[in-house]
């Protein structure tokens, strides 16, 4: 097949780490080239953020990341990029014509504008994955929300014209289905992880001096940083690691970092908590294999990739029970599901599991060996091509003589 993916703001080729840069930008790759190395033809078409960068990059044999020319040629946050959302699409449709793939599948809303604009008039099939809806980030963000006003409006149209909607979780099609979106269009695929490079193989790091706790993503309130910082006071001689945000030379510089600092100075636990800025990806396995414990507390997660990266380095994970990480982490088998922003609930369950090392180990065979069974991105293709079959078959039914 020829494949065309839309992720309008998360480049395959970025660094996870940044404000707009983390799990739809790995998700996108890994698939992407996963599919691509099952022998068909992947470009993956994103917006230009770099004067310099070049139109096209050639990732991999059968693999080309595309710089699409739509608004400025600067980095620019997700939530100021509609208004050239429309000539992104314009610039699809045109090179469609000559150029026409087989199936497109976007990534986040704003690509779903985009994919149903350009390829309604070629008829080319569209495949929609979500990574987060409007609903819910309004839901836990109120006020704090960002996000363009006509998101969730257009979140639901997207639902009802595309082909078929690949959601990462059964709690997301349950939203769906509120949103007046057909159960019938809804196909479950998790997320993936590269086992190749996530193992419990992989070396520690460091031995640290201290019991370690580790935090990995993006440094957004939502992330709930703030309530592992809060339940390091129940735990004394414990310490968190925090990765991820700016390089480690401009943490100073961010206003996420500064405040996370104010409330650990607050705790009385400053000297016990350590921000690392972003790690890369070759390095975060042997960083995983440091800590004691994984910690993944959000308000909210449509998926969660550092729960799922953490079980594969066989690593216990302690997560809250929202979303995609109630389905990802077996509480009390790979790992324990604990509520969201409550810091003295999610220290109870730390003191327990740092206290039992036999259950710890217990839980990282488990995490390892779910991971590579359920999560490998072979499977996860797979399940994503036969999405793909599905439509493409719907639509030469559409078009046949009766």
């Amino acid at each position: 097949m020829k494949i065309a993916m839309i992720s309008e703001h998360a480049s395959p080729l970025a660094v996870p780490g940044a404000v707009d840069a983390g799990g739809q930008n790995v998700h996108v790759g890994a698939l992407a080239q996963e599919i691509a190395g099952l022998g068909h033809e992947v470009t993956v078409y994103t917006r230009r953020e770099q004067a310099e960068a070049p139109q096209t990059v050639e990732l991999g044999p059968g693999l080309t990341v595309v710089h699409v020319p739509a608004g400025p040629a600067v980095p620019i946050s997700k939530d100021e990029i509609l208004p050239w959302i429309p000539d992104f699409a314009a610039w699809l449709r045109d090179r469609w014509v000559a150029d026409r793939p087989d199936v497109v599948h976007s990534h986040f809303w704003m690509s779903g504008v985009a994919a149903l604009e350009a390829a309604g008039r070629a008829r080319i099939p569209v495949v929609h994955t979500y990574h987060a809806l409007g609903v819910v980030k309004r839901r836990h963000q109120g006020p704090a929300d960002a996000s363009p006003r006509d998101r969730i409006r257009s979140e639901g149209s997207i639902g009802r014209q595309a082909d078929a909607i690949i959601a990462t979780c059964h709690d997301e099609v349950d939203e769906l289905i509120r949103m007046r979106v057909p159960r019938r269009s809804a196909r479950v695929v998790p997320c993936g992880v590269d086992t190749a490079v996530f193992n419990h193989h992989v070396e520690p790091g460091e031995r640290p001096s201290r019991v370690r706790l580790l935090s990995v993503g993006r440094l957004v309130r939502r992330k709930g940083v703030e309530t592992t910082i809060e339940a390091l006071r129940h735990l004394p001689d414990v310490e968190l690691v925090v990765a991820g945000g700016p390089a480690a030379t401009e943490l100073h510089r961010d206003a996420e970092v500064t405040r996370l600092r104010w409330i650990a100075a607050r705790a009385g636990v400053s000297d016990r908590v350590r921000f690392v800025g972003r790690v890369g990806r070759a390095e975060l396995p042997a960083l995983m294999r440091s800590a004691a414990a994984l910690v993944s507390v959000p308000w909210y997660e449509p998926f969660g990739m550092v729960a799922l990266e953490g079980m594969a380095c066989g690593v216990p994970v302690v997560a809250s029970a929202v979303g995609g990480q109630k389905e990802t982490v077996v509480n009390g088998v790979t790992g324990v599901l604990v509520p969201p922003r409550h810091p003295l609930a999610l220290a109870k369950a730390l003191r327990s599991l740092l206290g039992d090392g036999v259950r710890r180990t217990a839980y990282g065979i488990a995490g390892a060996d779910r991971a590579r069974v359920r999560y490998g991105w072979g499977r996860i293709a797979s399940e994503t091509l036969a999405v793909y079959d599905e439509v493409l078959s719907a639509r030469r039914l559409e078009c046949s003589p009766s």
